[in-house]
């Protein structure tokens, strides 16, 4: 593996994330905040507990995956568009540098953002409300597993899109509305049981459930199925990433 390439790759974008410090990480962390201190003083005076947890600390592991899924998705989608945009792609693709040390260096710039984000947000919530991580390993893994799933997935939307406009619509007008509905501001358990049904085929609510469960030992389904679906879409994502570099699909045109 050239370590080189993806070092560079990784830096670069590090770098670039670092020199837009308002935009790239105090504007998600103040959203995310704000979500929290308005959700959970307007629900939270109506309902003080969901399965015998505090409703402002329940609600915090779904506002970090919120965050996580969104940031995920944007900042590895405009990591990969600008290069495509300004033509710089081309170098990479002309270097000695496989696909997959490409892949390496922007989804692993971008994971690593998204993780910062989260742990930001979980420390300025812990500021607010008692949180106890029952499973730290498994909250860690979650966090992780999940930055890299929706890295992987905003790769695949950069070099999809083909103006700024389209790397929007995905993380904008389908993943947050499936994270709302997906269990982060309550649980699943209290809807009724025909919309229960058809909010298990949401995604998301995998993802936040498991990582709920990280947090308080309360989870929607299963962990394992929670664990398992999440690298089903990792594999998926890889996939079509395989397929991308192996046909040139909006690399090569």
């Amino acid at each position: 593996m050239n370590i080189e390439a993806v070092r560079a790759i990784y830096g670069f974008e590090m770098s670039r994330w670092g020199r837009t410090l308002m935009q790239s990480i105090v504007s998600p962390v103040l959203s995310t905040c704000l979500y929290f201190i308005v959700f959970g003083s307007a629900i939270g005076s109506r309902i003080s507990q969901v399965e015998g947890v505090d409703y402002g600390a329940f609600i915090v592991p779904g506002l970090i995956m919120m965050l996580l899924l969104t940031q995920s998705t944007l900042n590895a989608s405009f990591g990969i568009y600008f290069p495509r945009f300004t033509g710089t792609i081309y170098e990479h693709l002309s270097a000695p540098v496989s696909p997959f040390e490409i892949v390496l260096g922007y989804v692993g710039a971008a994971a690593t953002k998204s993780v910062i984000l989260g742990l930001l947000v979980l420390a300025t919530a812990s500021l607010f409300v008692p949180l106890h991580i029952a499973h730290p390993f498994w909250m860690i893994a979650f966090l992780l597993l999940t930055a890299v799933t929706f890295s992987m997935l905003g790769f695949i939307i950069g070099i999809w899109a083909d103006g700024f406009e389209k790397l929007q619509i995905i993380p904008l007008l389908i993943i947050t509305p499936l994270t709302f509905l997906g269990g982060t501001f309550y649980s699943v358990k209290m809807l009724p049981p025909f919309w229960q049904n058809v909010t298990l085929l949401n995604p998301v609510v995998y993802l936040i459930s498991g990582f709920r469960w990280s947090f308080f030992e309360i989870s929607d389904v299963n962990v394992g199925v929670s664990v398992l679906m999440t690298f089903v879409f990792l594999a998926v994502c890889m996939a079509v990433a395989w397929w991308i570099f192996k046909t040139g699909y909006r690399l090569k045109a």
